[in-house]
């Protein structure tokens, strides 16, 4: 296995990890209160998520030195993990690492101000991002920048906080549990759309002439987009079908359906992933 083909599964899942982990510190500072019984399993899940996403991060940007030398002699190589870790992907990865650092401390307590201090990691891991990339050294850097910043901190909180709901479900009282779920659907109905508006912005500015979209990064951005679209329709039968089902029945098969709803949500989230991985690690605008 070429170095390439290990180092795309090992930054789609330390996408995964750094997401999830956000998402859970910042779904515990929204709806911590909200928790009677599912709190210690969703910071459980969010130490855990933390821990992988910051031994997925070194081992991906370890595998810069493979790559840069096209074999994993480069592993071994010094001067080429100084040039791995001293770049601008080396910056974000050792910051996301501090970011998740700080998380995994926030959430070994319980409490507002830990979730709060959990929060601020998860800010910097998401954040870090726009070190690197192709929104890092564009001419429009100013705008990209924080319509990044703004794009990430989102899908955070949407693709961290699917496992915590369906947590919920399973631990918390019907009633808390439907009464979560509507409340998250509130937050999410204002903040998912603007992941869209955002990543769709940022797109036009980096591919700004139509043959761009021919090429393969633009085919990239636009798997993205149709992605995106398609987890749209598992999001809203949550909302506008699983949901007030499960607050008008006792039966146990509405709280399964809507955990096998998130599931696929989930995985077409990864796959959103994987197509990130593969667009920023081999392609540019």
């Amino acid at each position: 296995m070429s170095p390439d083909l290990l180092w795309t599964p090992v930054r789609t899942l330390a996408l995964a990890g750094v997401f999830q982990a956000a998402g859970a510190a910042f779904f515990l500072l929204l709806f911590g209160p909200w928790l009677a019984r599912a709190g210690p399993p969703i910071r459980r899940l969010g130490r855990y998520a933390a821990l992988t996403g910051l031994l997925l991060l070194a081992a991906q940007q370890w595998l810069q030195g493979a790559r840069m030398a096209d074999g994993y002699e480069g592993l071994f190589d010094p001067a080429l993990q100084r040039l791995a870790w001293g770049g601008s992907g080396g910056r974000a990865a050792l910051l996301q690492i501090f970011g998740l650092a700080l998380l995994v401390c926030g959430l070994a307590r319980a409490g507002r101000a830990a979730a709060g201090a959990a929060s601020s990691g998860a800010l910097i891991a998401a954040c870090a991002f726009a070190l690197t990339g192709h929104t890092s050294d564009h001419a429009q850097r100013a705008l990209l920048a924080p319509m990044l910043c703004v794009h990430l901190v989102l899908v955070s909180f949407w693709f961290g906080a699917l496992l915590p709901l369906a947590i919920c479900s399973r631990h918390e009282a019907r009633s808390d549990a439907v009464a979560l779920l509507r409340g998250f659907s509130g937050v999410a109905g204002w903040l998912v759309p603007a992941i869209g508006v955002a990543g769709l912005a940022m797109a036009l500015i980096l591919v700004p002439a139509p043959s761009g979209w021919r090429a393969a990064y633009g085919l990239l951005l636009l798997a993205k987009l149709g992605a995106f679209a398609l987890l749209l329709l598992p999001a809203a039968w949550n909302r506008w079908c699983a949901v007030p089902a499960m607050a008008a029945s006792d039966a146990r098969t509405v709280p399964m359906a809507l955990r096998r709803s998130i599931a696929i949500e989930y995985l077409l989230m990864i796959a959103v992933l994987a197509i990130t991985a593969v667009m920023t690690g081999f392609y540019s605008p």
